[in-house]
């Protein structure tokens, strides 16, 4: 794994933004009031827990399915209006995921915004591309998204950021930390996600993100099938059919947390 945790003074962060699509806002782990928690709510805990009751505001801007210009757009402006010392940027994924894109492209867009953000907040966090040889559909786009990870990691060195880099975080490529559309992250994943962010800000953790998971037992190639089967109908189709509509899961969502707010 690569060693991407600095010298930060986990102290030193009173506030923190979080900007992105679904991942960020959380999808697949389910809160209150039909909301989602997700790995950013979770850092946002654990920075919270440096600071004395009440001195820690906390902003997530996430909307699940934008892409990387709707986020610069919409996003971008007002995190650098809010001015946290912190901000956790991951962005692009839903753009590699369209037929035809090109990762070089998507990244020289990134980094233009990383500029941005970099020279108006305290510290920007980039998270790289989960390595996805694992997941149905998502394999094929392997090379794509490794190669996004690399531009990542490269803009990253140039702007001085800290890197989320979650290729290497070995113990989401467990089918147990997705939820059961396969394309976001489960309760647990997005706990480990949000673990290996704090362990980059520096902080100490109460549980290590990469410890093995347990022993699941044999599943039989009937069990697979079935679950494969209930997948594709479930989300798998639903999921294609939006793409050809047009259409997105964020359609007409707002961010569920627009202002530093104490936590």
């Amino acid at each position: 794994m690569a060693d991407d945790s600095n010298s930060f003074s986990k102290s030193a962060i009173g506030s923190y933004a979080a900007v992105g699509d679904s991942f960020t806002e959380g999808v697949g782990d389910p809160g209150p009031d039909d909301t989602f928690i997700g790995w950013a709510d979770r850092l946002a805990v654990l920075l919270a827990d440096q600071r004395p009751e009440h001195d820690f505001r906390y902003a997530n801007l996430a909307v699940r399915g934008r892409l990387l210009d709707q986020i610069v757009a919409e996003q971008v402006p007002r995190a650098k209006e809010l001015g946290p010392e912190l901000v956790t940027f991951c962005a692009g994924g839903n753009d590699i995921l369209r037929p035809g894109s090109d990762p070089d492209d998507v990244a020289e867009r990134y980094e233009r915004a990383v500029a941005e953000l970099a020279s108006s907040v305290g510290i920007v966090l980039l998270c790289t591309g989960f390595d996805t040889r694992g997941v149905p559909v998502l394999r094929h786009l392997r090379g794509k998204i490794a190669t996004y990870t690399a531009h990542v990691r490269a803009i990253a060195d140039r702007h001085g950021c800290p890197v989320l880099d979650l290729w290497s975080l070995r113990s989401v490529q467990d089918r147990r930390a997705w939820s059961d559309d396969r394309l976001h992250l489960s309760p647990d994943g997005h706990t480990r996600v949000a673990l290996r962010a704090a362990q980059v800000l520096g902080l100490e953790v109460p549980a290590d993100p990469d410890q093995p998971w347990p022993d699941e037992g044999h599943r039989s190639p009937a069990e697979v099938r079935r679950d494969n089967i209930h997948w594709a109908r479930e989300h798998l189709v639903p999921w294609i059919g939006r793409r050809l509509r047009g259409e997105s899961s964020g359609d007409h969502v707002e961010p569920k947390r627009p202002d530093l707010l104490p936590l």
